[in-house]
């Protein structure tokens, strides 16, 4: 039976194909955390109050590479080189979503518009996060070298995605409104494209890996294309849509680092 629970359990059971899914996680948790710490470092003067809180969400995306990386190192593999056509992060940047990296190694302060793009930026991309840790933890919650990790990760993206929410709502109230609704929907559109041909440039790779064959790599792929074809035809909007999230302030307290537990 063609699930995602049995697809993912294979991935996880054999060792390449589980040193390429924690690389890939890895490179992009590690990117995310050095952009939000550049960012947090070039807020200008009229957000600084977002500071701590962006410094808190980068270091929790460190948190997350280093635990990926400690999970392949209990398992004695070292991380893989991330291939061409895999690096979602980088791919949308290409793309001009977000902030580029050549604008973040700048020493210059960010402007009130760079920090709009940021935010509409990480809330269509957190709530991508959000939904694919959930789907990870339903599918391999309870497997013994990933579970408690997953568990922990997925806790940690509903808080970013909420301290997003809560803080475009505020920018939207304080008179930004039709901008953050034009960056949210360039940037969801955007995205759903580059999650397609991510996915699939994942799932080609993985099917060489598990030598699957070339109907069982075709339902996967039909199941990509398909998703994409939903999300073009609306289910973008639920990446734009803004409400104020249960837990407030979701970033707003310390968080002991937890990657040692799985060195």
């Amino acid at each position: 039976m063609l699930s995602a629970r049995s697809l993912f359990q294979e991935i996880l059971d054999n060792d390449e194909s589980f040193r390429l899914f924690c690389s890939i996680a890895a490179s992009g948790e590690a990117q995310g955390g050095w952009e939000n710490a550049r960012i947090a470092a070039l807020v200008p003067d009229g957000a600084r109050r977002l500071a701590p809180k962006i410094v808190r969400h980068g270091a929790d995306e460190d948190k997350h590479g280093r635990i990926f990386l400690a999970l392949l190192n209990k398992r004695g593999l070292e991380a893989a080189e991330i291939p061409d056509g895999t690096d979602y992060t980088m791919i949308l940047e290409g793309l001009g979503i977000g902030l580029a990296h050549e604008k973040l190694r700048r020493d210059e302060p960010l402007t009130e518009h760079d920090v709009l793009a940021y935010l509409a930026h990480s809330r269509v991309t957190e709530q991508r996060a959000a939904e694919e840790m959930a789907l990870l933890t339903k599918a391999v919650g309870d497997h013994p070298e990933l579970g408690r990790a997953v568990r922990m990760i997925s806790r940690d993206e509903d808080n970013h995605l909420a301290y997003c929410h809560e803080e475009l709502l505020r920018l939207a109230r304080a008179g930004h409104a039709r901008t953050i609704r034009a960056l949210l929907r360039e940037s969801a559109l955007a995205e759903i494209k580059v999650y397609r041909d991510v996915s699939l440039a994942v799932m080609s790779r993985m099917a060489r890996i598990l030598g699957w064959s070339g109907l069982r790599y075709g339902l996967v792929a039909l199941g990509i294309h398909g998703r994409y074809g939903w999300e073009r035809l609306g289910g973008w909007r639920r990446l734009v849509a803004l409400r104020m999230p249960e837990r407030r302030d979701a970033l707003g307290t310390g968080q002991a680092d937890a990657a040692a537990e799985y060195a």
